[in-house]
């Protein structure tokens, strides 16, 4: 608001994250958890836990580097136990939407766990090892109950029987064995398939009328009469239903859900089961008859979609009870999601993983979705609020490059196929189509570019060193129910070696491309001529970008440097310097004024055109960013990298200013409110003030002032027994700073004092200042011991002198005392001036009133009866007063003197 007012442009300086499509399935188990509502995915060494509706991340089960081999939610959903590569189990609960891990221990097993289930009461897990063995754990009582062995190969499948005390498994010899948890044996064996068993279903009529239906890569589902079993070692399958592809899961359908698939009413005798495999359709088997009464539809594949499905081949089969829906894992990693009602109609499409992410785009009416070009063929439109998925398929080969039109209905695709194609999204179903398709490039389509004005024609560059000007004829099928072939206006030889980069600038006049061959090239849109080359980059240009307001060309390069050239000279204006790698995309953004970079160490820099500086550096992407895009309101930026994440970043700089505005205000009005608390001699909540201000040297003023009261001691301690624990966290803090100087050390101590009193050891090692208060306390204490020691031992030493001097009580005399006194005194002086010693007169009156001990004195060694002259007796008493110097010292400051001086004990007799 106010960089409107003031007419001036508001510069960006930070973005923050807004959204996040990262890896959440790489292969292994989904495991449906919370009766549907989230699903368990393993994802590398960690578990993600995702919400089915929005397909955000809520959950991250770290493993700390281990990878995950199996998953598991218990029948009650209280209980997730994971298995990893080393041999470990854990134990998670996730409560109040906190995930915690309750237990690890280890598993006997000798070689990874392949598979586990629960039994219907949640309290025994059974494991199975590609080591041959099966082992059974009480949950409640924490330890392995039994140690099942003799099967052959990999165990594929455990599963409990739903009522008996019985557990059933498949290995690798193709037989399904029961055993008998009483006795730890194996009672039956099921011999049927010829081939790996990877799904095992129970149909229950009554408790004694259960059947077993099994699902294996020969291409057959199998039915078992349980019944059979009680009597026979072997038994064989009753009847034997063959499906024509690899069975990867099974599931046995209600009757209800039947009715509403097939539209018709069924007989309550009869089952039904629902098989996904290697085709990738679900299809409906009844079991009486053995015939398949549904299969999914699909859409017809063409000439043009023959190489890439829709459907991949699905891997497992899972059914969401909370929602009453259907869900399969498909082969590359991608959730698919569907209801019954319609026939299994896709509902939403998860995508697990993107593997590398080659381009990113807006896409649909006002951004609604995002396009993005992975390592695969199909094209992937996100929905920003689902992150529901759509593919598109034509392509056969890896798509490179995207480009979208101005009004984001219609993209652009290019890839490896040599071909470039046409998209068009329907606005109100947002479902996309192929519309059109270019093909005459003779090698790989690395770049596209549309125009920016009118949809009337598209830019692409190849590794065949051409650009080619596609015209888009009025005549394109808009609902894509007939392919348009598009026509190569204008096919230039433009470089000597791939060409990375295409851009069409603002008014659809001029065409610029990037080479590997060091060089980018204008070019015109109407005749196909070049109008000029930019030389300066010492290794290729991977991208190239039109400024939206100057007449200026931007380029970044695989030396590290970014450059902005004139079109009207050729000339580099400018060149930014600050990735140390190289920069494989930039864009213009804030109406020219900033540029936006990305690097192949995974950083993006904000830059500003008129300082000619980094203003940030984003650092949330692992690898290379390939893909970079601003949406029309120049508010968001959209990257795409290497480490399969691709992240939504928001212009939070107006956000940030306002904060700061508002901080500011606050802080002003708090601040005063301090400082009428001072002026009032409200110290107690004055100092918590300061604390919450941060005001270190405000509170240690008001912490003196504190105890300069007559009970200040007892306010402080009450004072500081309020404070939260991030005020004690802020205190300690301000006592770390206090603790340096000795003149506020005894405040610091006091304080530090009461909160190690007042707070508990596990509390205190939760603030985030406690281990750095620790370190910085213990020196600046242990020396302010120290110095109290020394000062401690000094007084000590002062007392002893005290108590030495063993000074006489002094009572007070009378008059006529006084008197006495001071006749004495006139006589003592007397005496003194006529006195032949060499003793001072006042010194002589001092030692007769006070009993001190007399300095020693130098006497001459010649001493005469009588007064001597005047000059002698003042250098006598010059001496005596001198304190006595040894020999040696006296020759010492002689010697620095310059004077000769004999030996003092020898005198001459003039002396």
């Amino acid at each position: 608001m106010d960089s409107k007012l003031s007419g001036k442009l508001l510069l960006k300086t930070n973005f923050a994250v807004k959204h996040k499509w990262e890896p959440f399935y790489t292969g292994g188990s989904v495991v449906c958890h919370n009766d549907g509502k989230t699903l368990l995915c393993s994802c590398g060494d960690s578990v993600k836990v995702i919400n089915i509706e929005t397909g955000e991340v809520k959950h991250s089960l770290s493993q700390e580097g281990d990878d995950v081999t199996c998953i598991l939610s218990s029948p009650d959903n209280n209980i997730i136990v994971s298995a990893t590569r080393s041999l470990l189990l854990k134990e998670w609960k996730i409560e109040n939407e906190v995930a915690k891990c309750v237990r690890t221990w280890k598993a006997i097993h000798t070689s990874p766990i392949l598979c586990m289930d629960f039994d219907a009461t949640s309290t025994l897990l059974a494991t199975g090892s590609s080591d041959s063995t099966i082992k059974i754990w009480d949950m409640l009582h924490q330890y392995c109950t039994h140690n099942l062995r003799g099967s052959q190969g990999v165990i594929s499948v455990v599963k409990f029987h739903p009522h008996d005390l019985q557990l059933f498994s498949a290995s690798n010899d193709y037989v399904i064995r029961i055993w008998n948890l009483h006795t730890s044996r194996c009672i039956c064996m099921l011999n049927g398939h010829v081939s790996a068993v990877t799904s095992l279903s129970f149909i229950t009529k009554t408790e004694s009328q259960i059947s077993l239906i099994s699902g294996g890569r020969d291409s057959v589902l199998c039915v078992w009469d349980l019944s059979q079993c009680k009597d026979k070692n072997t038994v064989e399958p009753n009847k034997t239903i063959p499906v024509y592809e690899t069975i990867e899961g099974l599931l046995v359908l209600p009757n209800q859900h039947i009715t509403k698939l097939i539209k018709t009413a069924i007989s309550d005798e009869s089952s039904h089961v629902l098989t996904a495999g290697s085709s990738g359709n679900l299809r409906v088997w009844n079991l009486s008859t053995g015939k398949c009464i549904y299969t999914q539809k699909r859409l017809t594949e063409t000439e043009e979609t023959k190489s890439d499905s829709e459907h991949g081949a699905i891997v497992d089969l899972l059914y969401l009870e909370n929602i009453e829906k259907y869900a399969t894992v498909t082969f590359d990693h991608n959730i698919n999601i569907f209801n019954y009602d319609d026939g299994f109609v896709e509902d939403r499409h998860l995508v697990g993983y993107n593997d590398e992410v080659l381009d990113v785009r807006f896409f649909g009416p006002s951004d609604s979705h995002i396009v993005v070009a992975t390592n695969s063929p199909l094209v992937k439109v996100f929905d920003r609020k689902t992150s529901s998925c759509q593919l598109l398929s034509g392509h056969r080969d890896t798509v490179l490059c995207l480009d979208v039109f101005k009004d984001g209905l219609i993209l652009a695709s290019g890839s490896k196929d040599n071909s470039i194609r046409l998209w068009r999204m329907n606005p109100e179903t947002f479902k996309t189509t192929c519309i059109a398709v270019g093909r005459g490039h003779a090698h790989a389509v690395n770049t596209v570019a549309c125009s920016r004005i009118k949809q009337n024609f598209v830019v692409s560059g190849s590794q065949d060193q051409t650009l080619k000007i596609w015209a888009i004829l009025e005549t394109v099928d808009e609902d894509g129910k007939q392919l348009t072939s598009l026509k190569s206006k204008h096919s230039i030889k433009a470089h000597d070696k791939d060409i990375n980069s295409v851009s069409v600038s603002p008014n659809d006049k001029l065409v610029a491309t990037g080479s590997q061959d060091k060089t980018a090239k204008l070019w015109n849109v109407a005749d196909g001529l070049q109008l000029g080359t930019f030389h300066g980059h010492k290794r290729g240009i991977w991208s190239t970008q039109f400024s939206s307001t100057d007449q200026v060309l931007g380029t970044s390069s695989a030396d590290g440097t970014l450059k902005l050239w004139a079109l009207s000279d050729f000339t580099c204006l400018k060149t930014f310097e600050g990735h140390d790698c190289s920069v494989l995309k930039l864009l213009f953004i804030s109406k020219g004024s900033q540029i936006v970079s990305s690097g192949s160490n995974g950083l993006i820099k904000l830059w500003n055109i008129k300082s000619s500086e980094c203003v940030k550096t984003f650092d949330e992407h692992d690898d290379k960013v390939w893909g970079l895009t601003v949406n029309s309101g120049d508010n968001i930026v959209l990257s795409g990298a290497a480490d399969s994440k691709i992240i939504q970043w928001e212009d939070i700089t107006q956000k940030e200013r306002e904060e700061l505005k508002v901080t500011e205000e606050t802080t002003i009005l708090r601040q005063q409110e301090l400082n009428n608390l001072v002026h009032e001699k409200r110290f107690a909540k004055a100092f918590r003030l300061a604390i919450t201000l941060e005001q270190p040297f405000t509170a240690l003023k008001v912490l003196k002032e504190i105890r300069w009261e007559a009970n200040g001691d007892e306010v402080l301690e009450a004072t500081i027994s309020k404070l939260r624990p991030d005020q004690k966290d802020t205190l300690l803090k301000f006592v770390m700073s206090w603790n340096t100087n000795s003149r506020n050390c005894h405040e610091a101590q006091k304080v530090l004092n009461l909160i190690l009193r007042q707070t508990h050891p596990h509390e205190l090692m939760e603030f985030s200042n406690a281990q750095t208060a620790i370190e910085a306390l213990l020196p600046y204490t242990e020396r302010h011991y120290q110095r109290m020691s020394r000062l401690m031992q000094q007084t000590t030493f002062v007392d002893y002198i005290w108590q030495i001097m063993k000074l006489k009580p002094v009572s007070l005399p009378d008059t006529n005392e006084i008197t006495e006194t001071n006749a004495e005194l006139n006589k003592t002086l007397k005496e003194a001036n006529q006195s032949s010693t060499h003793i001072h007169p006042l010194k002589a009156v001092a030692d007769s009133i006070v009993q001190k001990p007399q300095k020693r004195i130098r006497k001459p060694d010649n001493k005469d009866d009588g007064i001597g002259d005047k000059s002698e007796t003042e250098e006598e008493d010059k001496q005596e007063i001198i304190p006595i110097i040894s020999p040696k010292r006296m020759r010492l400051r002689s010697a620095k003197k310059g004077k000769k001086i004999r030996n003092p004990s020898t005198k001459t007799a003039s002396s």
